[in-house]
């Protein structure tokens, strides 16, 4: 069977010549005679490998010297916790700007552990379609917290908001590497790696050296495994690292480094979500479902017009049954994981960094053809 078109909003399509190294490297990496899975993360052999996963992550992001970089497990869902046990520890309150489903929920696990959380600013009111603009962020906040792009919602900040002296946190999970990023304007970043980076299994955290608190000194009852001095200490080897994800992510980051770094990546993502965009805005049959001005790179939901939001039971049905006719055909035509978001509706088009260009445009041939057809 042929390469399909996998437009997963995660785990997502990961480089072709990527995943052609690592077929080659599965049972002898580097000579060794073993693949990366079975290696110690304490052997000579893996040790240049998390180092130059670690390089390369300065390199393309230009990180300060003053940040750690850190390669922890248990998915962005894990950083909602971390953030708020080690960050919430001064005046116990924090900012939230709710975007969508993750930063809500982030909200709520730092709520839970007992951070007053202020939710500043949210997009609630129109189904999460928009990020609000919040310029500045001012009070006696111990951290203000953004989701960067939001997966389900397909929004995007075309603006860092500015936090003066308060740290800012942001959940960078589905647009890592997609577009340049300054990272000296933030407190902390993570991404879980599973859509642009590697496979699931490793979460990248960058953190400025000065806000990691000692392990006794962070929220009450806080695990060793979540404070982040405990992996900073210990280079990410604290406890044996998702080592074959770490490989991969490695070389994730070479191939985005020989396709021009953060900077040709995102001229590439631009073309190819114009191209998506440009035909949807011009369709009488489907609509993006988010507003110019907030709309990703990474993440398009879409609609079609029998999608009128109506609570009769025939229109339900029909919406239904439309959906569940484009999904399925589109899988037939090799254009895969299509469907929507149950909070959206519809179908959702991730177009993370591995996609090409041509696969949004068999995306787009195919969506015109079902259009004249239904």
């Amino acid at each position: 069977m042929s390469r399909v078109y996998n437009f997963s909003a995660g785990p997502s399509c990961l480089p072709e010549e990527v995943l052609n190294e690592c077929a080659a490297e599965m049972l002898d990496y580097n000579g060794t005679g073993q693949s990366v899975m079975e290696m110690s993360h304490r052997s000579k052999a893996f040790e240049p490998i998390i180092e130059d996963a670690e390089a390369m992550v300065r390199k393309l992001m230009k990180v300060p010297e003053n940040y750690k970089v850190l390669f922890l497990q248990g998915g962005g869902s894990t950083q909602f916790a971390m953030v708020a046990e080690n960050l919430g520890i001064h005046t116990g309150k924090a900012a939230y700007i709710e975007t969508g489903v993750w930063a809500k929920k982030a909200a709520k696990e730092a709520e839970h552990l007992g951070v007053k959380v202020d939710i500043i600013a949210s997009s609630k009111d129109k189904g999460y379609s928009y990020i609000p603009k919040v310029e500045k962020i001012q009070g006696d906040y111990d951290y203000a917290y953004i989701c960067f792009n939001n997966t389900i919602m397909g929004t995007h900040y075309e603006y860092i908001p500015d936090t003066g002296d308060i740290p800012l946190v942001a959940d960078i999970s589905s647009c890592v590497l997609s577009e340049e990023l300054d990272v000296s304007k933030f407190g902390l970043l993570f991404a879980g790696a599973q859509k642009n980076l590697a496979p699931a299994g490793v979460t990248l955290v960058i953190i400025r050296e000065d806000l990691i608190p000692e392990v006794e000194n962070c929220r009450p009852g806080t695990p060793t495994m979540l404070a982040y001095k405990t992996h900073s200490e210990n280079g990410s080897m604290y406890n044996t690292p998702p080592c074959y994800t770490i490989y991969v992510l490695d070389k994730v980051l070479h191939w985005i480094e020989k396709n021009g770094g953060a900077a040709g990546i995102n001229k590439k993502n631009v073309e190819k979500a114009n191209y998506l965009y440009d035909y949807l805005d011009s369709s009488d049959f489907f609509r993006a479902t988010t507003e110019k001005g907030s709309r990703s790179l990474m993440n398009v939901p879409f609609l079609t017009k029998y999608s009128t939001g109506s609570e009769d039971e025939a229109a339900k049905a029909k919406e239904k049954e439309i959906n569940d006719k484009f999904v399925k055909e589109a899988a037939a035509a090799g254009l895969v994981n299509l469907k929507g978001h149950r909070l959206v509706g519809g179908m959702r088009a991730s177009i993370y960094n591995a996609m090409t260009l041509d696969g949004v445009k068999a995306l787009v041939e195919f969506m015109k053809k079902f259009a004249s057809e239904n």
